[in-house]
């Protein structure tokens, strides 16, 4: 059972071992605890439950991560923690020096702290492209990720690091649920109607990685733009439109790694295209 980082040491020993390794998350083994007629919770019960269930149902077989991506999604992680960090101590000095008589030695040390995040970053930017830089190959799919409007190096990194190089992804539809990015819908006969919500269940790093580039996409003028216009004049909710522009931006970082091709603005229509003339033919 997943346990935020502390199974790992376990799994990575077992896996060395030449075991076959299964990690599940907690909310699963959760759900089936409750389907068991057990009433007491406790370690021997909770082991017992994630026995039986590994037993009934057929797991996917986990797979060591590439010693390349598990540093990038550490650097990436320790950068995403840094920047939650600064954020707070800057309004921790916004707040301090809106006082009517703010405390000046106060204010020096948040600033210093700020100061020693801000060094902290460039260190971790400055490991994250030596890594990358290493490894040709990895180098030129980031290059030919960065060519998607909106996406920068960070957010291919990000995306590479939590996702193991898409090593186990086999779909766009897979990698959109392992997001959390996939919609929900709590619709149940005539009295439950629940509006369509994302899941979240998923990799909350990668669908964080996500948000800042989409609405950079948004900005600018293209394909994502017209998107996002024509799914708010539909429903008129900014911020549905904006998920659905991340979506699109993370399967097109699957489909562009995966092929190896650098963005076609006109790949889309293209398509379209097609099947027009394709449907034609056949009604011909």
């Amino acid at each position: 059972e997943a346990t935020g980082v502390y199974h790992e040491r376990l799994a990575y020993y077992l896996s060395d071992q030449g075991k076959q390794v299964s990690i599940v998350l907690p909310n699963k083994i959760s759900n089936y605890f409750k389907t068991l007629d057990i009433r007491t919770i406790t370690d021997k019960t909770a082991s017992q439950a994630i026995c039986r269930s590994a037993l009934e149902r057929r797991l996917e077989d986990w797979q060591q991560p590439r010693k390349l991506y598990r540093v990038l999604k550490q650097l990436t992680r320790e950068r995403d923690q840094l920047i939650v960090e600064r954020t707070a101590l800057k309004n921790q000095m916004h707040a301090e020096v809106s006082e009517a008589f703010p405390n000046q030695s106060s204010v020096k040390r948040l600033s210093e702290r700020i100061e020693l995040i801000n060094r902290h970053e460039l260190e971790i930017k400055t490991e994250l492209s030596r890594t990358v830089k290493e490894d040709s190959e990895l180098s030129k799919k980031i290059s030919l990720i960065t060519t998607i409007p909106g996406v920068g190096r960070l957010t291919a990194l990000v995306a590479l690091a939590e996702t193991n190089g898409f090593e186990l992804i086999k779909s766009k539809k897979q990698l959109i649920g392992y997001s959390g990015l996939d919609v929900k819908v709590k619709d149940s006969g005539t009295s439950i109607k629940g509006k369509p919500r994302i899941s979240k269940r998923g990799n909350r790093h990668l669908r964080k990685a996500m948000h800042m580039p989409a609405l950079a996409a948004i900005r600018s003028n293209g394909p994502h733009k017209d998107m996002f216009l024509r799914l708010v004049s539909g429903h008129g909710i900014k911020m549905k439109a904006v998920v659905a522009v991340q979506r699109k931006l993370l399967a097109l970082i699957y489909t562009i790694f995966k092929t190896g091709k650098p963005y076609d603005k006109n790949y889309e229509k293209n398509i379209i295209n097609k099947e027009i003339i394709v449907r034609a033919a056949t009604i011909k």
